[in-house]
């Protein structure tokens, strides 16, 4: 990855951090004790004047290889 595109990402990270603190905050809570096969995730969204819609995933093993493949990419 190239240092612009590095910087790039930084940037949007730290205002994404600004925006949200208590997002940022309880990730930071869910991800220091780990993420192990059988969690489940959930996640809702609701727009402006609509129902909300949910949806979630039970993580298995395959999931954590995934993101462990990630964070050796983002080093």
């Amino acid at each position: 990855m190239n240092p612009a595109s590095i910087m790039k990402i930084m940037s949007a990270k730290n205002r994404f951090t600004e925006n949200h603190p208590k997002f940022v905050d309880f990730l930071k809570a869910v991800f220091a004790k780990g993420i192990e096969e059988g969690t489940v995730i959930e996640i809702q969204v609701t727009r402006p004047g609509e129902s909300p819609v949910t949806a979630n995933i039970k993580v298995q093993q395959s999931d954590l290889e995934l993101m462990q493949e990630l964070r050796e990419l983002a080093k």
